[in-house]
């Protein structure tokens, strides 16, 4: 087998190497998450608590494939983000920004981890109170529950992307809740965190995708979100926006001294994956980014909000579609959620009843890759129980 056959051959599922790559990054960045929510506390600045996130990931990559002949890229995927009550996504502040949290908040914890290029992603909404998650809180998280719980058994071979919209609009409705719209699903490929595959949250007119059907060997980042408001987002402020991800198929001569340096260091360090501006020297980032972002060679992730007092629940994990069924790496146990509304409708009862995995003749002797099992049993066993959609609202 040439190089390049086994390049091509080794980019999806089919390789056991790949497919350990992906939990190892897995069961990275689900401790990440569990070590974030462990830091969030009132007072404690947001930005702190983003840079801890960010950084157990780096070392934690840093401590595997050390001992390789090809060099691994490895590290952060998404920076950590902290997004809090009506903000809705990407809120990763500069280090001079002093917001801190405070009780009752609730926070949208996103964050994303890789190895050689193999990228896990997560997201998850944590209230800071103790004691159970009640009312119109409640409903927000459950709705984004779910509707990921739905989509977990909906993204399977053979499926189309239109069945996943339709099923999680509808379970977001039986809460009273609106899915927020332009977030998009992602199918994930090496070093591609946005590919051409993608999954609508919610179906209008202005938002058309290509119809596309799942296939075996894909692996997807299911990203919902869910609204107690209106469900179409504000950027309010451009100011806020701290991370950028490189245009690779951009190109322009930039004028400023400034923006040629900001984009000769995001080049080096920063080439293909997300980053946050915070890893840039800020005074000069400023003036930087502006023009990088106006000549469309850096793609700006901005910072969106709902209507103050309205509720926003974010929940995303990464899917592994293999032989023997779909595989969810990434997640975190909810809190106990009393939510007002329960299901009732026979469709949402149906698609919860459906397996995640698939019964193959023979199927029973397939067990290679142990070491990737354990990352998965560990990453995927624990929450099922507590964060079955069917569990919250029975």
């Amino acid at each position: 087998m040439s190089d390049e056959e086994r390049e091509e051959k080794e980019l999806d599922l089919s390789s056991a190497e790949v497919v350990t790559k992906y939990k190892t990054a897995a069961e990275i960045v689900n401790k990440a998450l569990r070590l974030v929510i462990s830091e969030c506390k009132p007072k404690t600045k947001i930005v702190d608590i983003c840079e801890k996130g960010d950084s157990y990931i780096r070392e934690q990559t840093g401590n595997v494939y050390k001992n390789v002949k090809r060099k691994i890229e490895r590290g952060v995927a998404f920076p950590t983000c902290l997004s809090v009550n009506n903000v809705v996504c990407h809120f990763s502040p500069l280090a001079s920004d002093e917001a801190v949290l405070e009780e009752g908040d609730i926070l949208k914890i996103d964050m994303a981890c890789h190895i050689d290029g193999f990228i896990a992603a997560v997201a998850h909404t944590h209230v800071l109170q103790d004691g159970p998650v009640t009312g119109r809180a409640a409903d927000v998280i459950a709705a984004a529950n779910t509707a990921a719980e739905v989509a977990l058994r909906l993204v399977r071979p053979g499926k189309k992307n239109k069945d996943v919209t339709e099923a999680i609009q509808k379970v977001a409705a039986a809460y009273d809740c609106k899915i927020v719209e332009g977030v998009l699903s992602h199918q994930m490929k090496q070093f591609v965190i946005d590919g051409n595959k993608v999954v609508l949250s919610l179906s209008n007119p202005e938002t058309r995708v290509d119809e596309a059907e799942f296939e075996e060997n894909e692996v997807y980042a299911i990203d919902i979100v869910t609204s107690t408001g209106d469900g179409k987002p504000k950027l309010l402020d451009e100011k806020q926006t701290t991370i950028y991800k490189r245009a690779v198929d951009k190109s322009y001569h930039l004028k400023m001294k400034a923006s040629r340096f900001i984009f000769s260091e995001i080049s080096q360090k920063f080439p293909i994956m997300p980053f946050s501006a915070r890893a840039l020297e800020e005074k000069r980032a400023r003036l930087g980014l502006v023009e990088c972002v106006n000549h469309e060679l850096l793609q700006p992730y901005p910072v969106l909000h709902e209507k103050p007092g309205d509720y926003v629940a974010h929940i995303k994990f990464t899917v592994l579609l293999m032989p023997n069924g779909s595989d969810r790496v990434t997640s975190h146990p909810l809190q106990e959620l009393q939510p007002t509304k329960t299901i009732d409708d026979p469709d949402i009862k149906a698609w919860l009843a459906l397996g995640t995995k698939t019964k193959k003749k023979g199927g029973g002797k397939k067990k290679k890759g142990k070491k990737g099992d354990k990352v998965d049993e560990s990453a995927e066993a624990e929450p099922m129980d507590s964060t079955n959609g069917a569990t919250s609202q029975d």
